[in-house]
């Protein structure tokens, strides 16, 4: 048999990420029991074993490993289609259908860019309705596969363009962003090392894939929140040059002579097929 059902991998998923019965059980909303049935009877059906149980717990094989990273991209598929299918079934006040894309940018960043791209591209005729959605750190590729987004701004090297089809907008250099009043805003430039290891002002941090990384540094939600902690003296964040738009009067820029490069990109599912979107991204890459 060579065709799986979206339930299935939805329990494998749960059982692989868990490596517990019990909690993806719980995390399913179901009993136990059902749940190890359903993968017994994967297994036999696919003919391979996915799972290594012990009293230790559960481990994934080398085809679980593989069932895991297929699946999660097959149900972000899934998940995706219906996402897109009803943003583009939805209607506007009058019942006409809503012409709508849905823009990924990492939040405080490319602001420039950003005004510029939507101010040309509503001049167009027929111009879809462009909602900006902003993420974290490294968000926008997540939001592009499960459907959150049409397309999205992504900054190499942070972000990975694996799997998407992309227009190379802009490069830049990378400043550090410091309280107006702390001793290294006067310098000239500073280092990576520098920023990262300055006493009582650790560097912020975004979630990436839904988790925050280890460090002193605070948990930051959106762009209001960083702005606030860096005046405040709390924190310090690394951004790309085009983020000077958006600073306050108590905040200070410094350029990093050793941070490498970023380079703006314009990023699309590889399998979109609207006219709307190919019409963002001529407009784009013209500007």
């Amino acid at each position: 048999m060579d065709t799986l059902e979206s339930r299935e991998l939805r329990y494998f998923v749960a059982v692989a990420e868990e490596l517990h019965f019990g909690r993806a059980a719980e995390r399913l909303g179901m009993a136990q029991p059902p749940l190890s049935r359903a993968i017994q009877q994967l297994e036999r059906r696919l003919g391979v074993r996915l799972l290594e149980r012990n009293r230790r717990g559960v481990a994934l094989t080398g085809a679980g490993e593989t069932l895991l990273h297929e699946g999660r991209a097959a149900l972000d598929a899934t998940t995706a289609a219906a996402r897109r299918t009803r943003r583009a079934g939805g209607a506007d006040g009058s019942g006409r259908p809503r012409n709508r894309l849905v823009l990924a940018v990492k939040a405080a960043s490319s602001h420039e860019l950003l005004q510029k791209l939507l101010d040309a591209y509503a001049a167009e005729p027929g111009a879809a309705e462009v909602e900006v959605l902003p993420s974290g750190t490294c968000e926008q590729g997540e939001m592009l596969r499960d459907g959150r987004a049409d397309v999205a701004l992504m900054h190499a090297p942070f972000n990975s363009l694996a799997g998407f089809d992309g227009e190379e907008l802009m490069t830049e250099g990378q400043i550090a962003v410091l309280p107006a009043g702390h001793p290294l805003a006067a310098r000239a430039t500073l280092t990576l090392a520098e920023v990262g290891a300055v006493p009582g002002l650790p560097l912020a941090r975004w979630s990436r894939d839904g988790a925050y990384p280890p460090g002193p540094g605070p948990e930051i939600h959106d762009q209001r929140q960083l702005a606030q902690l860096i005046a405040l003296g709390r924190t310090a964040a690394v951004f790309p040059e085009s983020a000077r738009a958006w600073l306050w009067a108590e905040h200070a820029a410094v350029p990093l002579s050793d941070a490498p490069p970023v380079v703006t990109h314009i990023a699309w599912p590889a399998h979109s097929r609207s006219l709307a979107l190919a019409e963002l991204v001529r407009t784009a890459t013209r500007l």
